[in-house]
């Protein structure tokens, strides 16, 4: 299938829900904008199938719908729309490696939003320096990326790991047992986890690693319950975690054992029931749930396009972020000379779904407003609002 498709149009929500295992183009000017000025292409590189869906469903809603207010609002540098070029890597660094290089050779696209897990991050970086495109990417992750191409609005250890132990070791016990997906986040997350915890006199009682695909966690259900924990720390990703959730809540251990789970939100409520969810805790930097303005007027113009009923995640207001800063950046730039861009996206702060919010110029990091949140009743309640988190510099 052609990456790229001449058809220039608003793109209906079922039009762009609708993912394929190959790469779609979705223009997105209005049609007297588009016949009026040459397009910017701009890729959104998600995963769309592969047992991510759900983020990447979500992420590639968030980048949109900055575009489309763009759009809305005349363009940009004298009218000129953004075109979007969607794609699908899967979930599969492979298949991430050739989207890339089509969004980049074929379709000469501005900048790419994306993608979400480390290892297609890490697998195309190479392809993206060699370019010297830009790179947008809204995803939590492990810490370590220091380029003048890459931008990153994503929670570190030290935004969501360092303030939440304090929190577990006061209100939720001080014995543990980490559990993640096996590849770099889940671990880094947990050797964070465990620095913190045993710093500050908690016991890590088991760590493991699951494999992708996992469908039965009976033996690890029986490592963690004769563990002793009195916590279980999950860092499982996608429908693995929905399956670890409702196995853990089926053999009765949400009765006994609490959960923090890293990355949890409104995206893997929708997968649970509310006696499934009850009390997990988790780090954010947003939720939909959250009594702010400038929450409840994002959450407003998300069900206004997408309609009534859609999920408002942190995933969504991160990738709604990061796209404004590069429209911003384009901006002030004058021009979509990457360069250019790269240097005005740096040090201007926009409002996120959650306060203030910058990319510092040190690194092309945000420094974040962090909330601790818990599952009650089926909704997530902000229990400690944390505010402006700094993260050392991720080049040195």
């Amino acid at each position: 299938m052609s990456i790229l498709s001449s058809a220039r149009r608003p793109l209906s929500r079922r039009g762009f829900l609708a993912g394929g295992a190959g790469a779609v183009a979705l223009g997105l000017g209005r049609p007297h904008l588009a016949r009026a000025a040459e397009p910017i292409r701009v890729g959104i590189l998600q995963p769309l199938s592969g047992g991510l869906e759900v983020l990447g469903t979500q992420g590639a809603q968030g980048a949109e719908l900055a575009l489309l207010e763009a759009n809305e609002a005349g363009g940009v540098l004298g009218g000129r729309p953004f075109e979007i070029v969607r794609a699908d890597d899967r979930t599969d660094p492979k298949t991430a490696v050739e989207r890339t290089l089509e969004l980049i050779r074929r379709n000469e696209v501005a900048a790419i939003v994306g993608p979400v897990t480390s290892a297609n991050r890490d697998a195309i970086l190479p392809t993206v320096r060699r370019f010297q495109s830009l790179l947008l990417y809204a995803t939590d992750y492990e810490g370590g990326v220091c380029d003048p191409r890459v931008f990153c609005y994503s929670a570190l250890p030290a935004h969501w790991v360092n303030p939440l132990v304090p929190y577990a070791l006061s209100n939720l016990g001080k014995a543990f047992y980490l559990l993640g997906s096996d590849y770099v986040w889940p671990q880094k997350m947990n050797a964070a986890f465990r620095a913190e915890a045993e710093k500050a006199g908690g016991r890590i009682l088991g760590e493991e690693y699951a494999p992708w695909g996992a469908k039965d966690y009976a033996a690890t259900l029986r490592k963690i319950e004769s563990s002793g924990a009195e916590v279980v720390v999950v860092s499982i990703v996608g429908a693995d975690a929905v399956t670890f959730v409702k196995q853990f809540a089926a053999a009765g251990l949400n009765k006994r054992i609490r959960m923090i789970f890293f990355g949890f939100g409104e995206n893997y409520m929708a997968g649970l029931s509310a006696a499934e969810s009850e009390g997990i805790v988790a780090p954010s930097d947003f939720v939909q749930t959250l009594d702010k303005p400038e929450a409840r007027a994002f959450v407003a113009k998300v069900r206004a396009r997408y309609g009534a009923g859609t999920v408002v995640s942190n995933t969504v207001d991160a990738h709604y972020t990061l796209t404004r800063f590069f429209i911003e950046g384009v901006k002030r730039a004058g021009s979509v000379d990457r360069q250019a861009v790269a240097k005005a996206m740096v040090g201007h702060p926009l409002t996120s779904g959650n306060g203030e919010v910058v990319l510092r110029e040190s690194d092309r990091h945000a420094d974040l407003n962090v909330l601790i949140v818990l599952a009650q009743a089926g909704t997530l309640k902000v229990v400690k609002d944390l505010g402006r988190i700094q993260a050392p510099s991720q080049c040195g």
